[in-house]
């Protein structure tokens, strides 16, 4: 027990226990912010993956789109309602 009680008597000790326990628990960048930031980047990289997914398949529609005039056509139709001068535009709406 004496030899404990020397260790704590020691500046050297206390100012690296102190030191060790504010740079776990109190500083800005503690083990707990630490944490949060990581699984917050891994859901960021997540989202990453996904939306570079997602832009290559629309790139791939987009250049679809462009080569077939029929597609094209077809697509301004349905998404945008676009029609012919001589034809008549029926919207039914679901209730």
């Amino acid at each position: 027990m004496r030899k404990y009680l020397k260790y704590t008597k020691n500046f050297y000790f206390i100012f690296t226990v102190l030191f060790v326990i504010w740079m776990v628990f109190i500083d800005t960048n503690d083990i707990i912010s630490q944490f949060t930031l990581r699984s917050k980047l891994s859901k960021l990289e997540d989202q990453k993956s996904f939306y570079l997914e997602r832009k290559a398949k629309i790139k791939a529609e987009r250049e679809e789109l462009l080569s077939n005039y029929e597609l094209l056509e077809k697509f301004a139709r349905e998404r945008y309602l676009m029609k012919k001068k001589t034809e008549d535009l029926y919207v039914i709406v679901e209730e």
